[in-house]
């Protein structure tokens, strides 16, 4: 049997979670900068082995209660 697998594009501003890359082109920082913050116990990442995701509401939410990044 051949499994053939569909992609579905969804929304960057629809997803529930964001890639690195994705947070960096929604965001518009840096990508060395979103890896600074990840590395850091903030509460938007959500971490599925080695690979870490960015909650994009929390992330939203933790942006807007900065000065400074």
């Amino acid at each position: 049997m051949v499994y053939i697998s569909k992609k579905i594009d969804i929304p960057v501003w629809e997803k529930m979670n964001l890639t690195i890359e994705e947070a960096v082109a929604y965001s518009g920082i840096g990508e060395n900068s979103i890896r600074d913050i990840v590395k850091q116990e903030v509460p938007f990442v959500l971490k599925i082995g080695n690979k870490k995701l960015i909650k994009r509401k929390k992330f939203e939410e933790w942006i807007s209660d900065r000065y400074a990044i």
